[in-house]
Parts: structure tokens; sequence; C-alpha cells
């Protein structure tokens, strides 16, 4: 005889499309224990953050690149002014925080240095 309970149980939709995987972003600044090795520069005002001079050029920086010291890494604008975001040490970006044209506070993390 069928079970009563398994025969009224209600048939479940059928299974959407999987979530993306979010990209592996190495977490925390230096010390912080999450993750040692990395320089962590972070946002030295309030504004927007752009990671291009322009909507149509290419981006400062990508995950991979080997920037030297005094490298443009991003903008952010303040009150209207464009203020360039050099890498204070060299090495290879493992990581941008921040989405382009996203607001960003004093003190946010915005890249990650691999130091060489």
């Amino acid at each position: 005889m069928a079970d009563p309970v398994a025969a009224e149980a209600p048939a479940l939709p059928p299974a959407g499309p999987a979530p993306a995987a979010a990209p592996h972003v190495p977490p925390g600044p230096p010390g912080s224990g999450e993750r040692e090795g990395f320089h962590v520069i972070t946002a030295p005002i309030v504004g927007t953050f752009y990671r291009s001079a322009s909507p149509d050029s290419e981006p400062f920086v990508k995950v991979g690149d080997v920037v030297e010291k005094g490298k443009t890494l991003c903008i952010i604008e303040a009150m209207k002014l464009m203020n360039e975001i050099e890498a204070d040490n060299a090495g290879t970006v493992v990581a941008i925080y921040p989405q382009n044209a996203q607001p960003v506070e004093f003190g946010e993390q915005l890249f990650a240095i691999q130091p060489r």
C-alpha cells in the first residue's frame, strides 16, 4: 500500500539555474588574520570609484596586472574633482574590491596587491 503522506506532498518546482559563483577575492587587509601577505590599498577620500578615465577607456589595471610604485590604479571623484589613486607598492594586483562607479568611503579597501 502507498504511503498516504508521500502521496499528498506537493511536487517541488524544477530547480532554476545555479547562482553564478562569486570571483575569488582575498578577504581582509594584512594583519587582520584573514589573509596575510597582501598589501591592501584603501580609499584616501570619500567619493565615487572609477576603474578607467572614461566609460570608453580600458581600466587602469585588471586582476593579474603587475604594477610599479606610482602606477595609476583608479580615479576617485570627489566634488567634481578627479583624484588619481596610485600604487604605493610594486607587485601583482590580486583583487579589486569595489565595482566601477560605486561610492567608496574613507579607508574602504580598493585593491589587494601581492608585493614583489
